[in-house]
């Protein structure tokens, strides 16, 4: 069970607009390190409801490095050659590629799995998968909206769908509960 949960938070509806993101390894299923970065977004402004939503103001990102930076100088390390799993992975991928098509970077031969398409799979009986829902009903109390914490508890919902499948591996779940893995 080695991935990467990654978790973005944007500024506005556009997709490259990420002022956040939040990482954590997970190494034969257990946590195996973190890290986070505020974003500066191209244009410098948060849309008020979205504030609302994650928290994050100008005045939080104003200084912080662009995508680029935290890209090149962190985040790209950080992940190594290791699959990523995102809760909703078209949202999350989706504003991955938009960031690098943005500053005209690279597009890593990554591959990624979708935590949510994993949920509906392992607990269909359960009336919502929405990470938050997830949390309550598996008893992970967290931060919802911030970067960090939805991506540790996507990385968690990974544990836990291989505890009931009682699979050790990535692959052998994925497998298991027909789910498949995709390509950057």
């Amino acid at each position: 069970m080695n991935f990467v949960a990654i978790d973005f938070e944007t500024a506005k509806y556009s997709k490259e607009s990420a002022c956040s993101v939040g990482l954590v390894k997970f190494r034969d299923g257990e946590e195996a390190g973190r890290y986070y970065s505020l974003i500066r977004p191209p244009k410098l402004y948060i849309r008020p409801d979205f504030t609302e939503i994650h928290g994050l103001t100008v005045d939080d990102v104003r200084d912080a490095p662009d995508f680029a930076g935290v890209w090149q100088t962190g985040a790209l390390s950080f992940i190594g050659g290791m699959p990523l799993a995102a809760h909703n992975a078209a949202f999350d991928i989706g504003v991955l590629n938009a960031a690098l098509a943005w500053y005209g970077l690279p597009v890593p031969p990554l591959k990624y799995f979708c935590t949510l398409a994993l949920a509906r799979s392992v607990w269909p009986e359960m009336e919502s998968h929405a990470l938050g829902a997830l949390g309550q009903a598996f008893g992970i109390s967290y931060n919802a909206h911030n970067a960090l914490d939805d991506a540790l508890v996507c990385g968690k919902i990974v544990r836990l769908a291989g505890e009931k499948y009682n699979c050790r591996s990535l692959a052998g779940l994925l497998k298991a509960a027909g789910v498949y893995m995709a390509g950057l």
